[in-house]
């Protein structure tokens, strides 16, 4: 009898053991390819699981429901651009009205890039009616986060009575996403910075 020959140490048929951390990225990462080239809706979990690579079970076990799935891959894009924008804010500390275009400036490179389609919060919340749905909390969570941290800024620019510019600066980032999702980088969302300066500079001669 030929004795059996040990496998050669880069043999690749033996299965890629992967953490449950790894594996969450894997299929959010396929989540975000997807949708973001499409819509949600329209990806289903067959396909997504197909081009995860991974097992049924497995990406199951990971998200138990495509609804969780779609919240958790905002959640995790809230998470992204929140520590960004907080790396930001404390790169400029002490001067707030740099501080708060700064992300407006980050909107409009962002609207600007190829391949721009539009908010993927509002893109993607929009597409579902129930307001308890995973994707509509993960994405109030995230207006009210950035809401909060552009409240703080304009208080710091007009002490005590922050709340109008905070929500003027806040709209004129949605009006960004929307008009440059439709209408391109050159159409009114070109403007959104100027305008910030303008509303600034007015809230802060009448403190």
């Amino acid at each position: 009898m030929t004795a059996a020959l040990p496998l050669a140490a880069d043999d690749t048929s033996a299965p890629v053991r992967r953490s449950r951390a790894e594996r969450q990225a894997i299929v959010l990462d396929t989540a975000e390819r997807l949708f973001s080239s499409r819509s949600s809706r329209s990806v289903g979990m067959d396909e997504l699981v197909r081009e995860t690579g991974l097992g049924k079970m497995t990406v199951y076990r990971l998200f138990k429901s495509k609804d969780d799935l779609v919240g958790a891959y905002l959640a995790r894009k809230a998470a992204t651009v929140l520590a960004f924008i907080d790396a930001e804010l404390d790169r400029l500390e002490g001067d707030p009205r740099a501080a708060l275009l700064s992300v407006v400036d980050a909107v409009e490179r962002d609207v600007t890039r190829t391949g721009f389609r539009g908010c993927p919060f509002t893109n993607v919340s929009s597409e579902y009616d129930d307001p308890q749905h995973p994707a509509r909390s993960a994405a109030a969570d995230y207006k009210f986060e950035l809401h909060t941290r552009l409240e703080r800024l304009a208080d710091e620019i007009v002490p005590g009575n922050g709340d109008d510019l905070a929500a003027q600066i806040h709209l004129i980032i949605d009006g960004m996403y929307l008009s440059g999702g439709l209408l391109g980088p050159d159409g009114p969302a070109a403007h959104g910075r100027q305008l910030a300066e303008r509303l600034i500079e007015i809230a802060a001669t009448r403190s």
